[in-house]
């Protein structure tokens, strides 16, 4: 049974207009946030805390953030995408001593982490956005790579985001990182926040859109005892404190994405993992295989 210390479908964690929300107050929770939101036109919320860096992410529409740093105001317009499965979007990082007020139309994220570390505040272009191809065959999925340490210079926080294709596998093989080993493994919070819609390449033919799903898993380590087994949708949230996580599977039909949200109490801001050692041969399974030949995902198709 999916353990629900550590899962929780769309709207259990609501507060009010925000349709989830996780931060410190979260029980087991420390290093990592997330807050989502859908506005419609004319409608606004606010980013009022400091000592939390933040990412804005547009999910699907576009949207204006309004910010004050250092007693100057300044405004940054994010074109944003139709969907999550458009290609990637623009995002604006905000650093820990900004508030701000987000407007527009469509559905948001809000990536954050605790810090008194402040960085540049940054706004990252769709075009600047590094896209990797990770995996192959059946294991392939594209990475938006806008808030890892390669692209970013923030004080703590990981962010990137996952398309996987439909019958697709990704978060593969599983893996984690729940350990400071140095050079090998660095121990970070992770975030999942999930959607799923009909697939790309013949999707208009589902009848529901609402019901596309994926499946996700998430097992113990060491580190301690964990257990997700769950169907995932659209507004889905799966936290993994530890323990190993994956697979990520796209339902036949279906595509899925997910956003990801990383921090931990190190001082290395680095995505270092280790994979579970009875699963990591298959990585060499893929130097025989090509990429799935409907990646990547762009705005031409969206």
């Amino acid at each position: 049974m999916t353990d629900q210390r550590w899962f929780y479908a769309r709207g259990a964690l609501a507060q009010g207009r925000w349709q989830s929300v996780v931060d410190s107050s979260t029980p087991g929770w420390a290093h990592t946030g997330i807050r989502v939101a859908e506005l419609g036109a004319g409608e606004s919320l606010e980013l009022t805390e400091t000592s939390i860096e933040r990412i804005v992410v547009p999910l699907a529409g576009s949207f204006t953030v309004s910010y004050a740093e250092n007693g100057i105001q300044s405004e940054q317009v994010l074109d944003g995408r139709p969907s999550v499965f458009a290609g990637p979007t623009d995002v604006l990082y905000l650093s820990a001593s900004t508030t701000a007020v987000v407007r527009g139309s469509g559905r948001f994220a809000v990536c954050t982490s605790p810090t008194t570390d402040v960085r540049p505040t940054r706004y990252i272009a769709a075009a600047e956005t590094p896209v990797e191809l990770r995996g192959a065959g059946a294991s392939s999925r594209q990475v938006h790579n806008f808030g890892t340490p390669q692209a970013l210079d923030a004080a703590r926080l990981i962010v990137c985001e996952v398309i996987t294709p439909s019958q697709n596998w990704s978060s593969y093989p599983p893996h984690k990182h729940d350990e400071n080993l140095p050079g090998s493994e660095t121990r970070l919070e992770e975030i999942y926040y999930f959607e799923s819609a009909p697939t790309r390449a013949d999707g208009a033919a589902a009848p529901d859109p609402g019901a596309s799903f994926g499946m996700f898993s998430t097992y113990s380590s060491p580190a301690g005892a964990i257990d997700i087994n769950a169907r995932v949708q659209t507004g889905d949230i799966a936290l993994v404190p530890y323990g190993y996580h994956g697979p990520a599977v796209a339902a036949p039909g279906y595509d899925l994405y997910y956003l990801n949200v990383m921090a931990g109490p190190g001082d290395v801001r680095a995505w270092l993992i280790s994979d579970d050692p009875a699963h990591a041969w298959v990585r060499n399974s893929w130097n025989d295989q090509v990429v799935d030949a409907r990646l990547p995902y762009t705005n031409e198709r969206g």
